[in-house]
Protein backbone atom coordinates (compact mmCIF):
# COMPACT_ATOMS: atom_id res chain seq x y z
CA UNK A 1 0.00 0.00 0.00
CA UNK A 2 1.33 3.03 -0.71
CA UNK A 3 1.46 6.23 1.44
CA UNK A 4 -0.52 9.37 -0.43
CA UNK A 5 2.06 11.56 1.59
CA UNK A 6 4.98 9.73 0.18
CA UNK A 7 2.90 10.38 -3.54
CA UNK A 8 1.75 13.85 -3.00
CA UNK A 9 5.63 14.57 -2.34
CA UNK A 10 6.79 12.67 -5.79
CA UNK A 11 4.18 14.54 -7.59
CA UNK A 12 5.02 18.22 -6.25
CA UNK A 13 8.76 16.97 -6.90
CA UNK A 14 8.30 16.17 -10.38
CA UNK A 15 6.28 19.71 -10.59
CA UNK A 16 9.21 22.13 -9.35
CA UNK A 17 12.11 19.55 -9.97
CA UNK A 18 13.72 20.95 -6.64
CA UNK A 19 13.23 19.83 -2.93
CA UNK A 20 13.47 23.06 -1.47
CA UNK A 21 10.74 24.11 -3.35
CA UNK A 22 8.17 21.10 -2.71
CA UNK A 23 9.01 21.75 0.84
CA UNK A 24 8.04 25.31 0.56
CA UNK A 25 4.92 24.36 -1.44
CA UNK A 26 3.97 21.71 0.83
CA UNK A 27 4.57 22.99 4.03
CA UNK A 28 6.98 20.65 5.34
CA UNK A 29 10.81 20.26 5.75
CA UNK A 30 13.36 19.11 3.15
CA UNK A 31 13.70 16.37 4.96
CA UNK A 32 11.11 15.33 5.65
CA UNK A 33 10.39 15.36 1.57
CA UNK A 34 13.44 13.46 1.45
CA UNK A 35 12.22 10.96 3.11
CA UNK A 36 8.69 10.24 1.50
CA UNK A 37 10.72 9.93 -1.75
CA UNK A 38 13.28 7.18 -0.05
CA UNK A 39 10.13 5.32 1.79
CA UNK A 40 8.32 5.01 -1.55
CA UNK A 41 11.35 4.14 -3.85
CA UNK A 42 11.96 1.63 -0.63
CA UNK A 43 8.31 0.19 -1.04
CA UNK A 44 8.74 0.08 -4.71
CA UNK A 45 12.23 -1.45 -4.85
CA UNK A 46 13.14 1.02 -7.69
CA UNK A 47 15.29 4.31 -7.58
CA UNK A 48 12.43 7.03 -8.94
CA UNK A 49 14.39 10.03 -8.91
CA UNK A 50 18.00 10.97 -9.71
CA UNK A 51 19.43 13.34 -8.19
CA UNK A 52 22.94 15.78 -8.93
CA UNK A 53 24.22 19.23 -7.72
CA UNK A 54 22.21 20.96 -11.08
CA UNK A 55 18.74 19.34 -11.28
CA UNK A 56 16.32 16.98 -10.00
CA UNK A 57 14.62 14.50 -12.75
CA UNK A 58 12.31 11.34 -12.90
CA UNK A 59 14.12 7.90 -13.69
CA UNK A 60 12.24 5.73 -16.58
CA UNK A 61 10.48 4.22 -13.20
CA UNK A 62 9.55 7.04 -12.01
CA UNK A 63 8.11 8.70 -15.02
CA UNK A 64 5.93 5.46 -15.16
CA UNK A 65 4.66 5.71 -11.42
CA UNK A 66 3.62 9.60 -12.27
CA UNK A 67 0.53 8.67 -13.92
CA UNK A 68 -0.82 6.59 -11.86
CA UNK A 69 0.06 9.00 -8.73
CA UNK A 70 -1.86 11.31 -10.27
CA UNK A 71 -4.67 9.65 -10.86
CA UNK A 72 -4.67 8.13 -6.73
CA UNK A 73 -4.33 11.34 -5.80
CA UNK A 74 -7.32 13.04 -7.80
CA UNK A 75 -9.28 9.67 -6.40
CA UNK A 76 -8.21 10.70 -3.22
CA UNK A 77 -9.80 14.29 -3.44
CA UNK A 78 -12.53 12.85 -4.80
CA UNK A 79 -13.21 10.39 -2.18
CA UNK A 80 -12.44 13.59 0.38
CA UNK A 81 -15.04 16.00 -1.17
CA UNK A 82 -18.03 13.40 -1.39
CA UNK A 83 -17.56 12.35 2.18
CA UNK A 84 -15.15 14.91 3.92
CA UNK A 85 -16.70 18.03 5.58
CA UNK A 86 -15.13 20.11 2.42
CA UNK A 87 -17.53 19.58 -0.46
CA UNK A 88 -17.02 22.87 -2.53
CA UNK A 89 -19.44 22.87 -5.30
CA UNK A 90 -20.13 25.38 -8.00
CA UNK A 91 -18.66 27.61 -10.89
CA UNK A 92 -15.44 29.54 -10.60
CA UNK A 93 -14.51 31.42 -13.82
CA UNK A 94 -10.89 31.97 -13.83
CA UNK A 95 -9.13 35.16 -16.33
CA UNK A 96 -5.24 34.68 -16.54
CA UNK A 97 -2.85 36.60 -18.35
CA UNK A 98 -1.02 35.05 -21.26
CA UNK A 99 2.24 34.89 -19.90
CA UNK A 100 1.51 33.11 -16.80
CA UNK A 101 -0.56 30.24 -18.52
CA UNK A 102 2.36 29.97 -20.52
CA UNK A 103 4.93 29.30 -17.40
CA UNK A 104 3.00 28.47 -14.37
CA UNK A 105 -0.60 27.58 -14.86
CA UNK A 106 -0.80 23.37 -15.18
CA UNK A 107 0.20 22.79 -11.52
CA UNK A 108 -2.51 24.93 -10.46
CA UNK A 109 -5.19 23.99 -12.58
CA UNK A 110 -3.76 20.21 -11.56
CA UNK A 111 -4.48 20.58 -7.95
CA UNK A 112 -7.65 22.76 -8.09
CA UNK A 113 -9.26 19.86 -9.92
CA UNK A 114 -7.62 17.16 -7.82
CA UNK A 115 -8.49 18.96 -4.45
CA UNK A 116 -12.00 20.23 -5.39
CA UNK A 117 -13.60 17.52 -8.04
CA UNK A 118 -17.14 18.93 -7.94
CA UNK A 119 -16.62 22.49 -8.35
CA UNK A 120 -16.84 23.28 -12.23
CA UNK A 121 -13.72 25.61 -13.78
CA UNK A 122 -13.71 27.49 -16.78
CA UNK A 123 -10.90 29.12 -17.45
CA UNK A 124 -9.87 32.31 -20.03
CA UNK A 125 -6.68 33.11 -21.48
CA UNK A 126 -6.36 36.74 -22.25
CA UNK A 127 -4.45 40.29 -22.00
CA UNK A 128 -4.57 41.54 -18.93
CA UNK A 129 -6.97 44.60 -19.48
CA UNK A 130 -8.84 42.42 -21.61
CA UNK A 131 -9.17 39.97 -18.30
CA UNK A 132 -10.16 43.40 -16.24
CA UNK A 133 -12.81 44.19 -18.81
CA UNK A 134 -14.17 41.25 -18.98
CA UNK A 135 -14.37 41.11 -14.80
CA UNK A 136 -15.87 45.01 -14.91
CA UNK A 137 -18.94 43.14 -17.19
CA UNK A 138 -19.53 40.27 -15.00
CA UNK A 139 -18.17 37.40 -17.28
CA UNK A 140 -15.15 36.18 -15.23
CA UNK A 141 -15.08 35.85 -11.00
CA UNK A 142 -11.29 35.75 -10.62
CA UNK A 143 -8.47 37.34 -12.36
CA UNK A 144 -4.55 36.75 -12.51
CA UNK A 145 -3.17 39.35 -14.00
CA UNK A 146 -0.25 42.29 -14.32
CA UNK A 147 -1.04 46.03 -13.56
CA UNK A 148 1.19 48.80 -14.06
CA UNK A 149 3.42 50.33 -10.78
CA UNK A 150 1.14 52.59 -9.20
CA UNK A 151 -1.82 50.75 -9.96
CA UNK A 152 -3.93 49.99 -6.95
CA UNK A 153 -6.65 47.41 -8.41
CA UNK A 154 -6.62 44.08 -7.23
CA UNK A 155 -4.33 42.31 -4.24
CA UNK A 156 -0.78 42.07 -4.84
CA UNK A 157 1.06 38.81 -5.46
CA UNK A 158 4.15 40.13 -6.11
CA UNK A 159 6.47 42.22 -8.16
CA UNK A 160 9.42 41.68 -10.56
CA UNK A 161 11.44 43.45 -13.05
CA UNK A 162 10.55 43.26 -17.16
CA UNK A 163 13.55 42.79 -19.33
CA UNK A 164 14.67 42.74 -22.66
CA UNK A 165 15.28 39.47 -24.50
CA UNK A 166 16.71 38.43 -27.41
CA UNK A 167 18.05 35.50 -29.14
CA UNK A 168 21.09 37.15 -30.14
CA UNK A 169 21.22 40.63 -28.41
CA UNK A 170 24.75 41.72 -30.06
CA UNK A 171 23.20 41.00 -33.27
CA UNK A 172 19.84 42.63 -32.85
CA UNK A 173 21.72 46.04 -31.24
CA UNK A 174 24.33 46.27 -33.72
CA UNK A 175 22.00 46.85 -36.53
CA UNK A 176 21.85 50.81 -36.14
CA UNK A 177 18.27 51.26 -36.78
CA UNK A 178 15.35 51.47 -35.05
CA UNK A 179 14.87 48.56 -32.45
CA UNK A 180 12.72 45.67 -33.40
CA UNK A 181 10.15 45.33 -31.35
CA UNK A 182 7.94 41.73 -30.70
CA UNK A 183 5.17 42.37 -28.60
CA UNK A 184 1.24 41.72 -27.89
CA UNK A 185 -1.19 43.84 -29.20
CA UNK A 186 -2.63 46.88 -27.86
CA UNK A 187 -3.80 47.09 -24.79
CA UNK A 188 -0.60 45.27 -23.62
CA UNK A 189 1.16 45.90 -20.37
CA UNK A 190 4.59 45.34 -21.51
CA UNK A 191 4.12 46.79 -25.12
CA UNK A 192 3.11 50.01 -23.34
CA UNK A 193 5.91 49.88 -20.83
CA UNK A 194 8.90 48.87 -23.72
CA UNK A 195 7.40 51.84 -26.19
CA UNK A 196 7.48 54.26 -23.24
CA UNK A 197 10.54 53.50 -21.67
CA UNK A 198 12.30 54.23 -25.35
CA UNK A 199 10.17 56.73 -26.52
CA UNK A 200 11.94 58.76 -23.21
CA UNK A 201 15.26 57.89 -24.01
CA UNK A 202 14.43 58.77 -28.06
CA UNK A 203 15.12 55.65 -29.23
CA UNK A 204 13.87 54.51 -32.52
CA UNK A 205 11.77 51.48 -32.84
CA UNK A 206 9.73 49.72 -34.97
CA UNK A 207 7.15 46.64 -34.31
CA UNK A 208 8.21 43.29 -36.39
CA UNK A 209 6.05 41.09 -34.91
CA UNK A 210 2.43 41.22 -33.04
CA UNK A 211 0.79 38.33 -31.73
CA UNK A 212 -1.77 37.74 -29.00
CA UNK A 213 -0.10 34.19 -28.33
CA UNK A 214 3.25 34.14 -26.48
CA UNK A 215 3.62 30.97 -28.33
CA UNK A 216 3.65 33.38 -31.49
CA UNK A 217 6.12 35.88 -29.70
CA UNK A 218 8.26 33.49 -28.48
CA UNK A 219 9.05 31.89 -31.93
CA UNK A 220 9.86 34.80 -33.46
CA UNK A 221 12.17 36.03 -31.01
CA UNK A 222 13.81 32.35 -31.05
CA UNK A 223 14.43 33.37 -34.56
CA UNK A 224 15.80 35.81 -34.51
CA UNK A 225 13.51 38.76 -35.82
CA UNK A 226 13.30 41.19 -32.97
CA UNK A 227 13.49 41.88 -28.96
CA UNK A 228 10.75 40.69 -26.52
CA UNK A 229 9.84 42.18 -22.90
CA UNK A 230 8.89 39.85 -20.73
CA UNK A 231 8.79 39.50 -16.71
CA UNK A 232 12.05 37.84 -16.20
CA UNK A 233 11.21 34.60 -14.62
CA UNK A 234 8.76 34.11 -17.23
CA UNK A 235 11.30 34.43 -19.93
CA UNK A 236 11.07 31.60 -22.05
CA UNK A 237 14.12 29.38 -22.88
CA UNK A 238 16.54 30.13 -26.17
CA UNK A 239 16.62 34.13 -24.80
CA UNK A 240 19.11 35.98 -23.87
CA UNK A 241 18.47 39.07 -21.13
CA UNK A 242 20.11 42.30 -22.68
CA UNK A 243 22.30 43.34 -20.25
CA UNK A 244 20.79 47.07 -18.37
CA UNK A 245 22.98 49.40 -20.11
CA UNK A 246 22.39 48.82 -23.45
CA UNK A 247 18.78 49.29 -23.18
CA UNK A 248 16.62 51.66 -20.97
CA UNK A 249 15.86 50.39 -17.84
CA UNK A 250 12.23 49.04 -17.71
CA UNK A 251 9.88 49.33 -14.61
CA UNK A 252 8.71 45.87 -12.47
CA UNK A 253 5.46 44.79 -13.66
CA UNK A 254 3.35 43.66 -10.32
CA UNK A 255 0.68 40.60 -10.57
CA UNK A 256 -2.58 40.73 -8.97
CA UNK A 257 -5.50 38.32 -7.75
CA UNK A 258 -8.79 40.37 -8.55
CA UNK A 259 -12.02 38.48 -7.14
CA UNK A 260 -15.38 39.73 -8.50
CA UNK A 261 -18.28 40.89 -5.73
CA UNK A 262 -20.45 38.70 -5.16
CA UNK A 263 -18.33 35.49 -6.60
CA UNK A 264 -18.56 32.44 -4.41
CA UNK A 265 -16.27 33.10 -1.62
CA UNK A 266 -14.93 29.90 -0.09
CA UNK A 267 -14.08 28.77 -4.26
CA UNK A 268 -12.25 32.06 -5.07
CA UNK A 269 -10.10 31.33 -1.57
CA UNK A 270 -9.22 27.92 -1.95
CA UNK A 271 -8.31 28.78 -6.13
CA UNK A 272 -6.31 32.16 -4.69
CA UNK A 273 -4.65 30.22 -2.11
CA UNK A 274 -3.09 27.37 -4.75
CA UNK A 275 -2.26 30.63 -7.05
CA UNK A 276 -0.28 32.54 -4.12
CA UNK A 277 1.59 29.18 -3.46
CA UNK A 278 2.45 28.19 -6.76
CA UNK A 279 3.07 31.61 -8.27
CA UNK A 280 4.54 34.00 -5.73
CA UNK A 281 8.46 33.95 -5.61
CA UNK A 282 9.70 32.09 -2.37
CA UNK A 283 11.72 34.91 -1.15
CA UNK A 284 8.58 37.43 -1.55
CA UNK A 285 6.42 34.85 -0.31
CA UNK A 286 8.21 34.47 3.45
CA UNK A 287 8.20 38.76 3.01
CA UNK A 288 4.58 38.69 2.70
Amino acid sequence: MLNLHHLNSFVMLEQTGSFTETAARLGIGQSTVTQHIQRLEKSLGRQLVLRDTHQVRLTAEGEALLGYARGMLELNGKVASLFGESRLRGRLRLGVSEDVVASRLTAILEDFIRLYPLADLELTVALSAVLHQMQDEGDLDLVLAKRHVGETHGRLLYREPLVWLARDPDLILSRGNALPLIAFPPPSITRRVAQEALDRERMPWRIVCTCESLSGLTAAARAGMGVLVQPRSMAPSGLKEIPADRLPVLEDAEFVLIPRRGADAALTEALSSLIKAQIVPQHQRNAA
